[in-house]
């Protein structure tokens, strides 16, 4: 490990941690924060030292609570600070004498309302002291992994009628990073992966970027053992030659779904005020995203979709693109968004049409199946017919990705056909993703199967297709780029046994 990353690394887990700012008082951040330090460490996921930073406390949760930074004894890795933005400076002037390493500034107050004096400061004082500093006007971090939580969001939340509800759950371990330069947006992309059963590996939220930059956290990712995909939210990039120096390399080992905001006029003022960022032009990033194989979403459900296919199935080797379905309107649903996108969706091969009118002469497939792409098998669809179809397709060397709608409606169609088609595209190294459209429990637990056995699975045939066309485009990259191979030969060795 260099010395860079090895920095980097003291922000996800480091051997000690102080919280300035920490309180008694449960509606500040600071007592947010460290509880959910604290909590973490009883329950032996955070594993390192902790102290509560505060004049005016003795005791906070248990812990010895420290007037000044300077009172702790022994060594000190990293320090949350949570207070105004005037005292921070001095913050800063006591970790440097400690020598932490790493400074995570939660507190707002600097650039983004024109502060950049104070700013400044603290950034003088960190670079005088060699410690790197994530923010100001930050989350800080969360790594689901090592008990490292700065959401200063409570996972409860009491209602004015006195009921405790679940507010802010926190994701489970995956293999997706989150690295956004807006904490709410981070927030909330937690709060939805968490709802869709998604696992998150790491959690970054920038803020102001006053040190700590992209190129710098993407650099770390592709070291990441635990990381497979890479989320990023950005208002403007920093350093844009490092930047694209270093997406250009991350991009052959891991997929980067970019969504950039700030894309008008109206937007890049808004990003001004809210984090300080200076946008530049939406043409110049379009180009930096196409230069360095980063993947742009259009919208914040492509974003999520996109990230959710890369980490599952690896990458397309083409355009074509087969459809199974046992719906003939949302396979047509499928068919346009694909063509819309620029997938081909063309009519199969002789070879593969005879193996389904076989099946149809054996009683496999009914009589009146359409098997020229899509694949419709009608709501008569069985288990064994998905399994069928799944498997020709699988086998057919023009198809590059498989889409299968399996609306659960059908009344003849059992649950085991999620497993049936798992246990097949585990054979194969060409990606599939799944659709069952609804919301009632029975769709919301078909989707959740199809995900735990890796196969991404998506409530429209819209966001299915948009899903493939992730696939397809990074796989295109790649192919440039010429890493599809080495890729893919990685990703299945390292993908889990469903």
């Amino acid at each position: 490990m260099d010395l860079a990353i090895q920095q980097l690394d003291t922000f996800f887990n480091p051997r000690s941690v102080a919280v300035v700012g920490a309180t008694r008082k449960i509606n500040k951040a600071g007592h947010v924060i460290f509880k959910n330090f604290a909590e973490n460490k009883r329950r032996g996921t955070f594993k390192g030292e902790l102290f509560p930073v505060n004049p005016h406390e003795d005791y906070i949760l248990g812990f010895q609570c420290y007037p000044f930074l300077t009172k702790i004894r022994g060594e000190l890795e990293l320090v949350v600070i949570v207070v105004p933005a005037n005292i921070v400076p001095n913050i800063m002037e006591d970790a440097a004498s400690k020598k932490a390493k790493n400074i995570v500034i939660i507190s707002s107050g600097f650039g983004e309302i024109g502060k950049h004096e104070l700013e400044n400061k603290i950034v003088a004082i960190a670079k005088k002291a060699g410690m790197r500093v994530l923010g100001p006007n930050c989350l800080g971090v969360y790594d689901s992994r090592t008990g490292v939580d700065m959401l200063f969001l409570p996972e409860t939340k009491i209602l004015t009628t006195g009921d405790e509800v679940i507010a802010t759950p926190r994701p489970m371990p995956g293999d997706i990073a989150i690295v956004t330069q807006s904490g709410a947006f981070g927030v909330a992309a937690l709060d939805y992966l968490t709802g869709r059963q998604i696992g998150v590996s790491k959690f970054v939220s920038f803020g102001n970027k006053c040190d700590v930059n992209e190129a710098e956290m993407l650099y770390y990712l592709l070291h990441d053992d635990e990381t497979k995909a890479i989320l990023l939210y950005v208002e403007d990039i920093k350093s844009g030659r490092k930047f694209i120096n270093v997406a250009k390399e991350v991009s052959k080992r891991k997929p980067i779904v970019a969504l950039k905001a700030g894309r008008t006029e109206a937007g890049a003022r808004a990003a001004a005020s809210h984090t300080g960022a200076m946008a530049g032009s939406d043409k110049i990033y379009d180009a930096v995203f196409a230069q360095t194989g980063i993947l742009r979403a259009k919208d914040m459900e492509e974003f999520f979709d996109a990230g959710k296919a890369l980490a599952m199935q690896p990458p397309a080797e083409g355009k074509n693109v087969g459809i199974i379905t046992d719906a003939g309107g949302p396979g047509i649903m499928a068919v346009d968004e694909c063509e819309a996108k620029g997938l081909r969706i063309k009519r199969f091969s002789e070879k593969t049409i005879q193996k389904f009118e076989k099946l149809k002469e054996n009683g496999q497939l009914p009589k009146f199946a359409t098997n020229l792409n899509p694949v419709d098998i009608t709501g008569s669809a069985t288990s064994e017919m998905f399994e069928y179809v799944t498997k020709i397709l699988f086998q057919d060397r023009e198809i590059d990705g498989l889409i299968m709608l399996g609306l659960h409606h059908t009344p003849t169609l059992q649950e085991d056909y999620i497993d049936r088609i798992a246990e097949v595209a585990s054979k194969y190294d060409k990606p599939i993703v799944a659709c069952d459209i609804g919301e009632t429990e029975m769709a919301l637990y078909t989707r959740f199967r199809f995900d735990k056995l890796g196969i991404p699975a998506y409530s429209s045939p819209e966001d299915a297709a948009r899903a493939m066309n992730a696939l397809v485009n990074y796989g295109s990259y790649l192919k440039k780029s010429k890493w599809l191979e080495k890729y893919v030969q990685n990703f299945l060795k390292n993908k889990p046994k469903t």
